[in-house]
């Protein structure tokens, strides 16, 4: 069974998106750092499409697949 492709769209925002508080307001999502990411997993994603959206940063980086939104942020 294949794995349905993510909505370019979806991709698109998500690069786009920055952090609105803490240590790295203002930073994009993409650009987090991993242990950041792991400490909100632990201690709990905020909640609304903040958390998914960093939930869904946290695993892409989790298994290496950041790379695959390289070529979306360079053109940003």
């Amino acid at each position: 069974m294949r794995t349905p492709a993510p909505d370019p769209a979806l991709l698109e925002e998500l690069i786009a998106v920055r952090m609105p508080f803490g240590k790295y307001q203002g930073r994009r999502l993409i650009h987090l750092p991993e242990a950041y990411l792991l400490w909100f997993s632990r201690r709990g994603f905020p909640g609304g499409k903040l958390g998914q959206q960093m939930r869904l940063v946290y695993e892409l980086k989790q298994c290496g697949a950041e790379q695959v939104l390289a070529p979306l942020v360079r053109e940003r």
